[in-house]
């Protein structure tokens, strides 16, 4: 890569002697080039950093970063985010990447998100799949409410993709904002202010900070193997999830989910609020139907970014507010949204074969404001 842009790798690391081998010996393999992987050693007591030492060795192409990390600070999210910044000093203008010290990425993990960053987009998001030999350890029931709930996000992210289509993310794509598979322009990370400060959930946290500053964040397939172990070294992360689920059923799913209805809703306001944006919408109308003041919307529509305008609408109007769904209601909820991404698909199919209809909302959807 030219002077001044390089391809780092950052991860956090946390007593991890049984996988990091896999993990160092997976992007040894990588079939394109990347100038330096940044381990961020944090509040080891094993062997972890003897093995780091011994592969930076071998393979070079290593940095090795320790430090102690207490209080409140003594989380997954800080290590993630120390790990990135480390890394935004050394990338210049060029390109990070992120990854799990438990996970295994393909041997084109890098190349697969150079391209797709090379095709326009500012951030990558991967997808985390389980390691196949972890999978028996984890009760039946576990994985079917696994899919169940990937089937709806998925389901309700189509929805969104037929009422307000991102050029950058076209459908099909998946919903993983996975800390094991995201790659960012340095320049975009800066942009939107450098990693957050969060205990857990860094990585959702991430994608929504550069959504703020209107990243094009692309939603690409590319795998990489996670473990699927329930002694986790991120408070609040899956191998969490999994033990709570396991001494005792969750009443409400993934946060990310919401019922069908809410979810309508909420991506219609969001292409309402796109066309305002564009100057062919109603501006007060919108802020009535969404219980916001006039003045209110209109101070909100002089935000810098769309992303920033869109997430106060969605904290400030009382009709947005986020419900959860309770896993009782969960086979309702697929139900409904298969019928009405259904009936969309077949209105989307009318309304490209008739020149009489008004196409606004889908040619709003510009490179410019991927929100």
């Amino acid at each position: 890569m030219a002077s001044g842009a390089a391809t780092i790798i950052a991860i956090p690391v946390k007593n991890e002697e049984a996988r990091i081998g896999r993990c160092l010996t997976a992007l040894s393999r990588q079939t394109e080039a990347f100038d330096q992987a940044v381990l961020m050693l944090n509040n080891c007591t094993d062997g972890t950093l003897k093995i780091c030492q011994e592969f930076s060795k071998r393979f070079g192409r290593i940095t090795i970063f320790q430090q102690a990390l207490y209080g409140n600070l003594a989380s997954a999210g800080e290590a993630r985010r120390l790990a990135l910044e480390y890394a935004l000093e050394m990338a210049g203008n060029g390109i990070i990447l992120t990854t799990d010290a438990d996970a295994v990425p393909g041997e084109s993990w890098v190349a697969d998100n150079l391209h797709a960053l090379a095709q326009g987009a500012d951030a990558v998001c991967g997808r985390a799949m389980l390691d196949p030999a972890d999978a028996p350890r984890i009760p039946e029931a576990l994985h079917i409410d696994a899919h169940n709930e990937a089937r709806l996000l998925a389901i309700q992210d189509e929805i969104a993709a037929i009422i307000d289509p991102v050029s950058c993310d076209p459908w099909p794509r998946h919903q993983d904002h996975s800390g094991a598979s995201i790659a960012v322009r340095a320049a975009t990370l800066r942009r939107a202010g450098g990693a957050p400060h969060v205990s857990t959930a860094e990585d959702r946290a991430l994608i929504e900070r550069l959504l703020l500053v209107d990243a094009k964040v692309r939603h690409a397939e590319i795998v990489v193997r996670v473990s699927g172990r329930l002694d986790g070294r991120a408070h609040g992360g899956m191998a969490d999830t999994i033990k709570r689920r396991l001494q005792r059923p969750d009443v409400f799913t993934d946060e990310r989910l919401e019922p069908t209805v809410d979810a309508y809703r909420r991506v219609l306001t969001k292409a309402r609020l796109r066309q305002v944006l564009f100057g062919c919408g109603d501006a007060d109308s919108l802020a009535e139907d969404i219980l916001l003041g006039s003045e209110v919307m209109h101070e909100l529509l002089r935000a810098e970014y769309f992303g920033v305008a869109w997430a106060e609408v969605q904290r400030l109007s009382p009709v947005l507010r986020r419900r959860p769904v309770r896993f009782i209601d969960l086979h309702r909820e697929i139900r409904q949204a298969l019928t009405l991404c259904d009936r969309l698909r077949e209105e989307a199919e009318v309304s490209w074969l008739d020149p009489r209809t008004d196409h606004n909302v889908r040619d709003i959807a510009t490179d410019e404001n991927a929100g």
